[in-house]
This record gives structure tokens, C-alpha cells and sequence, in this order.
């Protein structure tokens, strides 16, 4: 997998395994499986209709990954943002509990570095974080929400599991939401409380799906719920479509009324 990435609120991704099943509206495009599945036919994934898919382990090179970014890190004094993973789900109850616990050994011997686990399903994050030892003191949990219904119900399910992680003495690092794809607006109506940050970003063309439309509007909405919460912004991209026309991704940008949102949560010093 590549050591540094072009997502531009992560510096590198990892990928201990490839593989998923599609469980909502953000995976009809997800990227993963037009790159994994349908061009490189490394992996069959799953979703409706075509079962659970199948799941992939990574090499050992991939897997030591982190111990070159870790020693990097520690050379120059930094805490690089870790994405994981992309090409997977970390909290995927149909991959085998060893990888996890072996992942979640890999993250902890890797202090310096912030691993963001972003998932589809956070409902499983307290009893998957419990069953693979804990979560690593510098994992930062968070929840894929691409539209009011989901994001009601993901800022809920995340919040609990931060309580319940507390309770067992593993809190995450902090606490995110991504909302990209963004297929609808979103009114967080006070459930951004105990969200540290958010990410948002319109739909690209993946293989044989059509990039659905981000209403320019919605981002504005979110940016602004952000600012008066006080939680960090980062906007990705815009997508394929701007103010309601297909422009494509590379004409789109990344700005938002001619400002780019670069934030990201402060961390402290790794011990």
C-alpha cells in the first residue's frame, strides 16, 4: 500500500487487509472495490445480492509499514495522521478477530503516529475494540455519515462507544465523522457535542458509477455548525459537481466560497 496518500486530511494509509460488504448509500461508489474488485480482481466484495464478499490479508511489508513511519516520526519530531483502513473496514465483524488484535499490536508499538479508524459501522466499535484488547491509546474513532438519517444514527452510536470506552479505561484519541460521500444536508442539532472533528466531501466517478450531486449549500451548512461548535473542519473536495452543475473533480476544487478548511484536531506529544 502506498506510504503517503492523497486524501488530504490523512499523511499515509494502511491496509492490514482488503475486502468489505457494502452496508450503505456511501458504498454504491466506494472506491475501494472499483480499484480492489473490478480492475484489479484482487478481492471480491460483498454487498446486496452478492453476499459478504471476501477478505484479504496484506504482506509482511505493508503490515511493517508502520514501523518505518513510527521511526520517521520519532526522527523528526512529528505525529503523522494514519488512515485505516482505506481499502477495508477496521470495525468489519466478517474479518477474523486475530487480525484485528495483531493490528491494533502493530498501532500500539507505533505511538508516534495518530491512527485514524474510520468505519461504516460503529455500532461494533465497543465490542470489536473489547474482543482485540482495547483500543490503542493513539487511535482516534469515527463515523461515516452521509446524510441526515445516517448521521443521526452514527453520531449516536459513536458517542456511546466513546462512554463505553472510557468506562473500560481505552478512550479513543478523539472523536470524528466524515461526511463524504455528502449525499443529502445534514443538521447535527446539538449532536456534534463530544465530536472533535469533521470531514466532508462530494462524490467522484468510480468505475461504472455516476458521481451523485453535493448541493454546495450542505457544505456550507456543515462549516458553519462546525464553527459555532467550536470542532475542527476539513473539506476534502467538491466532488464532480459544483452549484448544481458537473464540472468534474478537477475543475470542482477543494475550496468552499474561495477558502480551503485544512483542519485537523491538535494532538499532543506521544509518550
Amino acid at each position: 500500500m502506498a506510504e503517503n496518500t492523497a486524501i488530504s486530511w490523512a499523511d499515509h494509509t494502511w491496509n492490514p487487509w482488503i475486502g468489505c460488504t457494502k452496508v450503505s448509500p456511501a458504498c454504491d461508489g466506494c472506491y475501494a472495490e472499483a480499484l480492489m474488485d473490478k480492475r484489479m480482481g484482487r478481492v471480491k466484495w460483498g454487498g446486496p445480492g452478492a453476499g459478504v464478499g471476501g477478505r484479504i490479508r496484506t504482506g509482511a511489508h505493508t503490515w511493517n509499514d508502520p514501523v518505518r513511519w513510527q521511526r520517521k516520526a520519532v526522527k523528526e519530531g512529528t505525529r503523522p495522521f494514519v488512515f485505516c483502513a482505506s481499502l477495508a473496514d477496521i470495525f468489519d465483524s466478517k474479518v477474523p478477530a486475530q487480525w484485528r488484535a495483531e493490528a491494533f499490536d502493530v498501532m500500539n508499538c507505533a505511538s508516534s503516529l495518530v491512527f485514524l479508524l474510520l468505519t461504516k459501522r460503529p455500532q461494533n466499535i465497543t465490542w470489536l475494540a473489547h474482543e482485540a484488547g482495547g483500543l490503542p491509546s493513539n487511535a482516534a474513532i469515527g463515523a461515516t455519515v452521509e446524510d441526515q438519517s445516517r448521521a443521526d444514527n452514527g453520531a449516536f452510536n459513536l458517542i456511546c462507544a466513546v462512554d463505553d470506552l472510557e468506562q473500560a479505561r481505552t478512550p479513543p484519541l478523539f472523536t470524528f465523522l466524515s461526511c463524504e460521500p455528502l449525499l443529502g444536508p445534514i443538521n447535527f442539532g446539538g449532536s456534534l457535542i463530544g465530536i472533535d472533528w469533521v470531514i466532508t466531501g462530494g462524490e467522484t466517478d468510480q468505475g461504472g458509477h455516476a458521481a451523485r450531486p453535493s448541493n454546495t449549500d450542505w457544505f456550507r451548512s456543515i462549516r458553519d455548525q462546525c464553527a459555532a461548535e467550536g470542532v475542527a473542519y476539513h473539506h476534502k473536495q467538491n466532488g464532480e459537481w459544483l452549484d448544481g452543475v458537473r464540472v468534474g473533480k478537477r475543475h470542482s476544487g477543494r475550496q468552499i466560497d474561495g477558502v480551503t478548511h485544512d483542519a485537523r484536531p491538535s494532538v499532543t506529544e506521544s509518550a
